[in-house]
């Protein structure tokens, strides 16, 4: 499960692709078609948006969409998509962590990375930015950033436990001497991301994340400041700030200019998708961007 880089130019630089099935539809043909190209032409793994609900008004980065967008389940869809590829990490960009219950979350991380034989190594989590998705899983949507702080230490907790169990007292989650396994695929943890362009986010991924992916339509000075934000509460939380992956979203037409800028950066990861209306268009847009870069295959 070596990483995929970029010969010359890249040093370290990996690649990812998404698919939303709110744009490219739900067929299942089509999605496992889509990854299995994109795991032959080199990139590192495939991302996955989530939405639980949608509403009449509702709007996503500022613009308003159809409430029949089908947003598939990403890991449901990420399991499927894992036992149709080998190599392929699996990647969620993001997933709406507060309305998820982090006990059942951690049996269901864990599961898709023993099956798929430790490849559900790119989680990104978020908060969500819809108060109806809130309201809808009863969550109060002002507590949402408490509630994925615990909910992270919980997974965290509980693939770390062993047989003796482990115990968590919060503001939102409680048990006592809980047992689960199995633990993911040869490891005690899984790498948790966090998504978000706030400061807050920056912070979270500080403190708790193995790396920050921020989204959203911020100038470059602000991007900077982020990461640097996020860095400096890892070191003075005492962890390595180094040890952060940076993933940020590119351009399927992203240039060898703007790949210096993101290396400039910091950036370790740049996730784009196919933007072609058709099948053939998306595989051939996947492929010219493997070549400009050099992929490398497996």
């Amino acid at each position: 499960m070596a990483a995929l880089v970029i010969r010359e130019e890249g040093k370290g630089m990996k690649f990812g692709v998404s698919y939303s099935t709110s744009h490219f539809g739900f067929d299942p043909d089509r999605i496992v078609a889509y990854a299995r190209h994109a795991e032959a032409c080199g990139f590192e793994g495939l991302y996955l948006p989530e939405h639980l609900v949608l509403y009449p008004g509702a709007r996503l980065y500022n613009v308003e969409v159809p409430p029949s967008l089908p947003f598939l389940d990403p890991l449901d869809t990420l399991a499927y998509v894992a036992a149709a590829t080998e190599r392929l990490l699996l990647g969620t960009g993001v997933l709406l962590l507060p309305y998820r219950h982090p006990v059942v979350l951690a049996k269901q991380l864990a599961t898709i990375d023993v099956l798929s034989k430790g490849r559900m190594r790119l989680l990104t989590v978020g908060l969500g930015t819809l108060p109806e998705e809130a309201t809808a899983t009863n969550v109060a949507f002002r507590t949402r950033g408490r509630r994925a702080d615990e909910a992270i230490d919980v997974l965290r907790l509980l693939w770390e436990g062993g047989e003796e169990g482990v115990s968590f007292q919060g503001e939102f989650f409680s048990f006592d001497k809980l047992v689960q396994f199995p633990k993911p695929y040869q490891s005690t943890t899984l790498p948790i991301h966090v998504g978000g362009s706030s400061q807050a986010a920056a912070r979270r991924a500080g403190l708790r994340g193995d790396g920050y992916f921020p989204g959203g339509a911020l100038v470059p000075e602000e991007r900077v400041a982020q990461w640097e934000l996020a860095r400096v509460t890892a070191k003075d939380a005492g962890r390595d700030p180094d040890s952060l992956e940076y993933t940020r979203w590119g351009g399927i037409d992203m240039t060898h200019e703007q790949f210096e800028a993101f290396a400039a950066q910091g950036v370790t990861r740049v996730v784009v998708s196919a933007t072609a209306s058709s099948p053939n268009e998306q595989r051939d847009e996947l492929s010219r961007f493997a070549e400009r870069f050099v992929l490398e295959h497996p």
